[in-house]
């Protein structure tokens, strides 16, 4: 039986591929599973340091698939609560792994798929790549999408992107802020390569955890309470072998290999 998702690690980097290509890589409950058992892997592999996730074939991830849309018509509440908490974190261990999160896009990101794509750190995406949430086209709501969207693109944007249902391309995608870098399709994979490995020599893993941590508490919190948790981070973070091991070879004048 073909996986719907596989996994494998070079040079530190942890590659999760989405493997349903003659599905439009649309998602459905085991494959949910499959990519969050992957990204709790690869936060727990202390061997990885960026992770990349990416998709075969023509399209990044086309949202549910029909056979799931047809099944959610006969799911009791308690089918549709187990359902929406697995899609919960999925989205959660992606968003706050602690680890740098890369999404490498080659194709349409639609719905569900560009949920992926938004909650990843970096998105590299090639200019046809068509992004955006149709949920309401089908009398949907896409709930948990929007709870870290807006605190990708702020309200203004979700609104638009939310409430029309529309697709938007590449750049106007970037344009917004829901992608960082756009690549012709011959290059996006040896881009996101290079990006990847550079960050696996030049930044500190344990600076990126905190970081991302840092990131994801304070922005619920007043600005006092978001200084004394920065106070917090910086004394953790001062006392590190990392930031030991930073300092002393910033002041000796050697080269730094993470």
């Amino acid at each position: 039986m073909t996986q719907l998702a596989e996994y494998n690690t070079d040079n530190r980097i942890a590659y999760i591929t989405i493997n349903r290509p003659e599905k439009r890589n649309a998602l459905n409950p085991e494959l949910v599973g499959a990519l969050t058992d992957y990204f709790l892997k690869a936060g727990r592999d202390d061997d990885v340091k960026v992770v990349v996730l990416r998709a075969r074939g023509k399209v990044f991830s086309a949202g549910a698939d029909l056979e799931y849309l047809q099944k959610l018509q006969n799911n009791s509440p308690e089918d549709d609560l187990d359902d929406t908490i697995a899609i919960k974190e999925l989205l959660y261990s992606i968003y706050t792994l602690p680890k740098l999160v890369i999404a490498q896009v080659e194709g349409h990101a639609i719905a569900g798929g560009c949920g992926l794509a938004a909650v990843c750190d970096i998105v590299f995406a090639v200019p046809e790549a068509k992004f955006g949430y149709t949920e309401v086209k089908i009398g949907f709501v896409p709930a948990l999408v929007a709870c870290f969207l807006v605190r990708r693109l702020g309200e203004g944007r979700v609104r638009e992107l939310l409430l029309s249902g529309e697709l938007i391309d590449a750049a106007t995608a970037s344009s917004y802020g829901l992608i960082n870098f756009i690549a012709d399709k011959s290059e996006i994979a040896a881009q996101v390569r290079g990006y990847a490995e550079r960050l696996v020599a030049g930044v500190s893993g344990q600076s990126v955890a905190l970081t991302k941590q840092l990131i994801h508490n304070v922005q619920n919190l007043s600005l006092e309470a978001s200084l004394d948790e920065a106070i917090r981070l910086n004394v953790q973070t001062r006392s590190s072998s990392d930031c030991k091991k930073g300092i002393t070879s910033f002041l000796e004048k050697n080269k730094l290999e993470w």
